[in-house]
């Protein structure tokens, strides 16, 4: 069962881990030149929750997709592919990376707009396009989203009148129902909407939470939900006139769904509506019926009950409609999905919701929701060939479901790890099976949380938040073997290779009930076997190194402290002087050089005993921070650069970049760089002999992607404002292919770069 994780750091380093310094106009604070790069992805194939699946009603073919914290894709049906939209994003608009909803104006196949917000405590925005997102502007809105957050794939909440395009409306989570009268430009909340009482959601149980990741459990399961679905009637208005009839769903467990007759000045509760569940998503068919779908919860992680009703607004008549009654299938679920075919509108589709066992269903009606047909059969054929690790992963969180309004046999489901099309749905009106392919390609939504590039063997390793890691040859496909052979884990947490021994790895994870969560390789990460025990402190995951020789492995497990093994973990012994949570680092060459930074205390630490104690070097910094240029408070990482003995860097967004040639005797100060997230390291320059540096940090004002050839004097810009992704983490270079990055994001998966002209993949 893969469940999406969204690591509370990750969502702290999207608003706060990119501090704003000031800097005094001095040529040290001039930005850098910048150098051309062409950016990819490194396809994994999906990888996360695709909250949400909007096709536009005219335009042949073209389609939206949303995520949780991914952004927002256009499909393009000529290269088959997903097209990213909102790459441009800022590391300071990194909030708006989350997609609450998509709204598409009917009457004009161009414009399309974003409700943008990941979490309520972060800034949210509409962004608008009149060119299918190839551009997009920015209104700054007063209400909160939550794109990351409980029912993130009800939906639509934003909506355009289809008979007046200027026309906007907008179910917020707190604050009720909004409208635009100028294209989503200004919006003034709708005072005629009811004062509807939020109820919460309840909390997670120990039973619902136990398979989840360690950072999921519970998390976003207690905010209020709110207005989740606007529905304009169409037929009620006439062109270039305000639709009268609206509908909006609200997720409370009273009375929940609303109707105006007066575009949307004044609203009232639509009769004999069934209560005691929260509406997920609300559709209109062309033949003027409304199907709902239910759950007791708004999920994702749990629902526990649910159904599907029609309501026919011309008889104010209801009909519960369920396919499968919870808990009828052994289990309790709800309902999460609805479509109807745009022509043949008795032809109805839903999805079961967090139904885990044996998995979810999807239902098909040819008459309305009177009789349904299950499409998940034995002999359902799925096509995994585009992403193969999707074959270990069932479907679930089935959240959205459309139906090509122009292709009947079409249908697409959201997962939590990406997007599934049939290519022959009406098959199952003849009883036939059906057949599925993973349609991702081009859409990324991973959240790498480790990425090594070594010497050997495969160009790139990525661990990855829910589905584990992989390991790449050929950077431009998912991997043939899937995520990696030997122990899984739910996420590798960390990677590292032995300095002279490079085919030679450490990975630590987290793997639900998994009594040791430490792997190592001697093949370059090809197969993994379990380390023997795990150090006596600590839950696993956590930084893990290994020593430049491959003989010594320290691993500081989450909450624990460092521990050392010179037997793959059969035995553990603690390193003398370092405190519980302190990261330690191999250096690359010397194999009984190791060196930590504890955060707590802004001190340096290293070993010349192969980890088995570790000597405070803390006068460097604290001398600097006397003169108002240590490491600050925030902390600081350390990196040790390949190849060279006892040089390594300190990374710190509060201090900026630090440099030592001598073991952390002492530390020179990089004086352009003003904060730094993350350094890596490639291939030397041509007639250099020290590796390129990769930097994604602040220099001259500018926060960006950097690269430097000489040691940190000098650097170059190397992204630009159309690739910024929101945010960039762990990033490194290739040591074998001169001015090749890698870099991980919050969300859009892994990416890799290379100078404009300059090489393709697999050359050297």
């Amino acid at each position: 069962m893969n469940q999406r994780i969204k690591l509370f750091r990750v969502a702290a380093a999207v608003l706060s881990l990119w501090p704003r310094a000031v800097v005094a106009q001095s040529p040290l604070a001039e930005p850098p030149p910048s150098q051309p790069y062409v950016w990819r992805n490194v396809a994994m194939g999906g990888g996360g929750f695709v909250d949400g699946i909007v096709f536009h009603p005219g335009a042949k073919n073209l389609m939206y997709a949303r995520t949780d914290v991914g952004g927002a894709y256009r499909w393009d049906d000529k290269r088959k592919e997903w097209i990213a939209l909102t790459d441009w994003l800022s590391p300071a608009q990194g909030n708006f990376t989350g997609i609450e909803s998509i709204a598409l104006d009917p009457s004009d196949s161009n414009r399309v707009y974003l409700a943008a917000g990941t979490y309520i405590w972060g800034d949210a925005a509409i962004l608008r396009s009149d060119d299918q997102g190839r551009n997009f502007q920015r209104t700054d809105v007063p209400f909160k989203m939550g794109g990351n957050e409980a029912g993130r794939f009800n939906g639509e909440r934003l909506a355009v009148d289809p008979n007046d395009g200027k026309i906007l409306f907008f179910g917020s989570r707190h604050d009720g129902l909004w409208k635009s009268n100028d294209r989503g430009a200004t919006w003034r909340k709708v005072g005629g909407f009811p004062s509807i009482s939020l109820d919460q959601p309840p909390p997670v149980s120990n039973t619902a939470t136990n398979a989840l990741p360690r950072f999921r459990r519970g998390f976003g399961q207690q905010q209020a939900v709110g207005i989740v679905s606007v529905v304009f009637d169409p037929a009620s208005g006439r062109p270039g006139s305000a639709t009268p009839e609206i509908f909006a769903a609200v997720s409370t467990t009273e009375t929940n769904f609303y109707f105006s007759a007066d575009a949307g000045a004044t609203w009232q509760a639509v009769p004999n509506q069934p209560i005691g569940l929260r509406p997920n998503h609300l559709v209109l068919s062309p033949d003027g019926m409304f199907y709902l779908t239910y759950g007791r919860e708004p999920g994702p992680n749990t629902m526990t009950d649910g159904a599907v009703w029609k309501f026919d607004p011309k008889e104010n008549v209801w009909a519960n409609i369920t396919p499968l009654k919870s808990p009828d299938a052994g289990g309790m679920f709800g309902y999460g999905a609805v479509a109807v075919d745009a022509q043949h509108p008795a032809t109805v589709m839903v999805t079961t919701f967090a139904h885990w066992h044996p998995h979810d269903f999807i239902f098909r009606s040819t008459d309305s929701g009177a009789h349904w047909t299950q499409l998940w059969r034995d002999d359902t054929e799925w096509d995994y060939s585009s992403a193969p690790y999707t074959k270990t992963r069932s479907p679930h969180w089935m959240g959205s479901i459309a139906i090509n309004p122009h292709n009947s046999d079409q249908v697409l489901f959201v997962t939590g790890y990406g997007v599934w099309s049939s290519v022959n749905a009406t098959q199952a009106d003849s009883g036939k099976p059906t057949r599925w392919v993973f349609l991702d390609d081009g859409l990324e939504e991973t959240v790498p949380l480790a990425l090594i590039s070594p010497s050997e063997g495969a160009h790139l390793l990525s661990g990855v938040g829910d589905i584990d890691g992989f390991r790449h040859d050929d950077l431009d496909a998912s991997p043939a073997k899937g995520t990696f052979m030997g122990p899984r884990y739910g996420n590798t947490e960390d990677l590292a290779f032995a300095g002279k021994n490079p085919l030679v790895m450490v990975r630590s994870g987290t793997a639900g009930n998994q009594e040791v969560r430490a792997a190592f390789s001697l093949d370059g990460g090809e197969t993994w076997q379990e380390l023997g025990n795990e150090p006596p402190t600590g839950n696993g995951a956590g930084a893990i190194t290994i020593s430049a020789d491959a003989k010594s492995v320290v691993w500081t497990p989450r909450a624990g402290e460092p521990y050392f093994t010179k037997n793959w973990g059969t035995n553990w012994t603690a390193c003398a002087g370092l405190s519980s949570g302190t990261r330690v680092v191999a250096d690359m060459v010397n194999a009984q050089a190791f060196y930590a930074f504890d955060s707590r205390s802004r001190t340096f630490y290293y070993s010349t005993n192969g980890a088995a104690g570790f000597t405070a070097m803390a006068t460097v910094l604290a001398a600097q921070e006397n003169n108002g240029n240590g490491i600050g408070r925030g902390g600081a990482t350390v990196t040790v650069t390949p190849g060279i003995e006892g040089d390594l860097w300190l990374v710190s967004l509060a201090g900026g970049l630090f440099h030592s040639t001598n073991g952390g005797a002492s530390f020179i100060k990089m004086e352009r760089v003003q904060e730094a997230g993350s350094l890596g390291f490639g291939k030397a320059a041509s007639g250099g002999d020290f590796p390129a540096l990769f930097l994604a940090g602040t220099i001259g004002g500018l926060q960006a992607l950097f690269r430097s050839d000489d040691v940190g004097e000098n650097w170059v810009r190397i992204n630009d404002d159309q690739h910024q992704y929101g945010y960039i983490s762990h990033v490194t270079g290739d040591p074998r292919i001169y001015g090749r990055v890698y870099f991980a994001t919050g969300g859009r998966g892994a990416i890799y770069g290379d100078i404009s002209n300059g090489p393709v993949f697999g050359e050297r």
